[in-house]
């Protein structure tokens, strides 16, 4: 049986190396499906341990190690993602980005680092585990169609019983542990539509066909979907984040292009939004006699917490002693995205949030230049993971 106790100690007494390897992964930090060096940092940090190391999973960058306990039992596997954002950092700290134009802004270099060295305490204790722990490593959260999809495609988590992770959050204080069971994080779906017409000059628009002003139409007349299509008890958000119809100030150009997403908490939804976005998009360009071409695909699915898993994450962390957790919060549904969702969608587990806003009135919320965390949230994050995995391995 794992001491828990014993367990923390050893997270209290390395966690100045937890904050050294968040600093290092700050400093250099890769983009989604290149994070080569990230995934040769992690993958050299295992070497020489009493565990299996697989790399370059699905061909990509994933890292998945297993450690079995003494004595057979269940599998549990806990997942950390360790890809950066295509962002410039404004921040002026000694560990500041040194890849210009790209940013750990939303915490992925603590995961890894929290992760890495609860790891390396459990190995060091596997006489007391009863059962096995795989600690998925995992690229590309960041960018569809994500390394999530990748490593369950791979097979290699086939055996596992349950699976849970974590996600620090600037918006909550430290101290704070959020959850939520069954549907709690939107689906994403992505949409690029390039809208043709017929250019010519600005002062006789009545021998063009104007695709600025039908892609202005559909623009407004997509959002009719949220306001009276879809169910206002149900949840559904239509972002069009571009609209590139840049050209001369006298000319009428020849096409648009518009790109965005869509964010929904059920399949039904999903579906729905795509089926009206379609006939909306047909019926505009017609109307203005243009002809388009969409792109529109499914990304990220559904993230559904399993209620029993949930439970057991709360009721563990609870019952941890731990003095650092002074708060619980029922966070519901958001309709922020990750890829978390693929693995829960066919293993059981739980997807929770730990507080990590720094001290003092000034902080700034996830993908922004001057994001940050306090590191004490990565001590929380593996003391609370390690009682989640003791409950769940001897229960």
């Amino acid at each position: 049986m794992l001491d828990i106790k014993k367990v923390y100690q050893e997270i209290d007494r390395r966690y100045d190396e937890i904050v050294q390897i968040r600093r290092y992964l700050h400093m250099h930090p890769e983009l989604s499906f290149h994070e080569t060096g990230t995934a040769a940092y992690i993958a050299d940090f295992y070497k020489g341990k009493d565990v299996e190391i697989v790399t370059n999973i699905g061909g990509g960058n994933g890292i998945v190690v297993t450690l079995k306990g003494k004595n057979p039992g269940k599998t549990a596997a806990v997942r950390a993602d360790f890809d950066a954002l295509p962002i410039q950092e404004e921040n002026d700290i000694e560990y500041k980005s040194q890849n210009p134009g790209v940013m750990h802004a939303c915490g992925h270099d603590g995961h890894t680092a929290y992760l890495m060295i609860l790891a390396d305490i459990l190995i060091g204790m596997k006489e007391d585990i009863d059962g096995t722990i795989k600690f998925v490593h995992q690229p590309a959260e960041e960018t569809p169609p994500g390394g999530a999809k990748t490593i369950m495609e791979s097979g290699i988590l086939d055996d596992v019983d349950s699976i849970f992770g974590i996600h620090v959050m600037t918006t909550a204080p430290l101290g704070t542990v959020g959850y939520h069971s069954g549907v709690t994080q939107a689906g994403r779906s992505y949409f690029k539509v390039r809208i043709n017409g017929k250019g010519g000059h600005g002062s006789m628009p009545h021998l063009s066909n104007d695709p600025i002003v039908a892609a202005s139409h559909f623009v407004v007349g997509v959002q009719s979907i949220v306001s009276r299509r879809v169910n206002p008890l149900e949840t559904a958000v239509v972002t069009i984040g571009s609209f590139d119809g840049k050209g001369s100030f006298n000319v009428i150009n020849d096409h648009v292009e518009l790109e965005g997403d869509v964010r929904t908490l059920s399949g039904e939804v999903r579906e729905q939004v795509k089926e009206e976005f379609e006939t909306i998009l047909d019926g505009i360009m017609k109307a203005y006699k243009c002809t388009y071409e969409l792109i529109y695909s499914h990304d990220y699915p559904v993230l559904v917490n399993n209620p029993e898993m949930t439970e057991l994450v709360v009721n563990a962390i609870k019952n941890s002693e731990l003095n650092e957790v002074k708060d619980f919060l029922d966070c519901g549904q958001v309709t922020g995205s990750e890829d978390m969702a693929y693995y829960l969608e066919k293993i059981p587990g739980a997807y929770y949030y730990v507080g990590a806003k720094p001290e003092g009135d000034v902080w700034y919320p996830h993908h922004h230049p001057k994001f940050n965390i306090d590191e004490e949230s990565l001590r929380i994050s593996a003391k609370t993971m390690a009682a989640v995995i003791k409950e769940y391995l001897e229960k």
